[in-house]
């Protein structure tokens, strides 16, 4: 992959130019640096990708930072991640982070979904606004192959899974739930706010709805990714459906089954993560630290980036606690 041009230069020639001129990067609060990546692909239009560097890092120095990669980078100063970052970093609550946001693309819809990286193609799924994740194995080998590689050789990271972890919210969300359990020799935890785990093979009832999940499928196939670890939360007003008529909205119905699997009267059923074998932490007390799943259910939060800059400083300490 070619780094495009940034101010005139090359992508990394920029990274270690600008921080040799300032001998340490930024602490969360300033803005990061800005590259536009080719990922032809994806986008006709090089995607925005900006690395939020942690305090106290300069070119010279050995030490190894581990990275949390994010979709939706447009929305970053709404969630505020620069300023929940300076936060955390004032507080010593958690340890130095390099943050990569990528931008989406320019049909969001048709890039953030499912795939299925042992048959290269995109598993798409149905909606109100029309097919979700056309291009979704498109985005998630460029996210894999290219991004992380790129992003390894020009900064000081820990190339490991236990060393990178994913974010998303709603359409982002579910992008980070597969690539997290696509490339799991890559990534160690997946971070997903408001999942967008509604998204069905056919939507012709909501019967059918429930029987054909992608996300919930992908788990029930298994088998279980050693190491992976997930972070959820999600709004209990982030919507009004009820396609089930439990009592209990779509979006959290979602994520619940997902994780603790699901089984209709008529005797269908897909297993969940607990299912699987993670152990699971919901509502969790701190001392659940060690799940391998925590399910956070946040009673008024609703399906926007107010509810999202509030999930944010939680899953941060989960991730990079001290």
């Amino acid at each position: 992959m070619r780094p495009s041009y940034f101010r005139r230069l090359r992508g990394p020639l920029v990274v270690l130019l600008m921080l040799a001129l300032h001998g340490t990067a930024h602490a969360g609060g300033a803005p990061p640096w800005t590259f536009p990546l080719d990922a032809p692909a994806v986008s006709p239009a090089p995607l925005r990708v900006s690395v939020y560097l942690p305090p106290g890092y300069a070119p010279h120095r050995g030490r190894r930072y581990p990275v949390l990669y994010a979709n939706d980078g447009q929305d970053m100063d709404a969630v505020d991640l620069s300023g929940t970052l300076a936060a955390l970093y004032r507080e010593r609550t958690i340890r130095p982070v390099i943050v990569v946001a990528v931008d989406m693309p320019a049909d969001r819809a048709d890039a953030y979904g499912l795939s299925d990286r042992a048959m290269g193609r995109s598993v798409v799924g149905g909606s109100r606004i029309g097919p979700i994740g056309s291009h979704a194995q498109d985005y998630s080998a460029w996210f894999a192959t290219q991004l992380v590689p790129w992003v390894d050789a020009h900064y000081r990271t820990q190339a490991t899974p236990r060393g990178r972890s994913l974010l998303g919210w709603s359409l982002g969300a579910l992008n980070a739930f597969n690539l997290a359990w696509e490339y799991p020799e890559l990534f160690g935890r997946g971070g997903a706010f408001s999942p967008s785990f509604w998204l069905a093979g056919d939507r012709t009832d909501a019967r059918r709805i429930q029987h054909t999940r992608l996300a919930q499928a992908m788990a029930d196939r298994g088998p279980p990714r050693k190491g992976l670890a997930f972070w959820f939360a999600v709004g209990g007003a982030e919507e009004s459906g009820d396609r089930d008529g439990e009592g209990v909205i779509d979006a959290v119905d979602d994520l619940d089954d997902l994780v603790e699997g699901y089984r209709d009267g008529d005797g269908f059923r897909t297993r969940g993560l607990r299912q699987l074998g993670y152990t699971v932490a919901i509502d969790p007390a701190p001392s659940a630290r060690r799940a391998d799943v925590t399910l956070v259910h946040w009673q008024d939060g609703q399906h926007n980036q107010a509810t999202w800059k509030r999930m944010l400083p939680p899953f941060l300490r989960r991730a990079y606690g001290r």
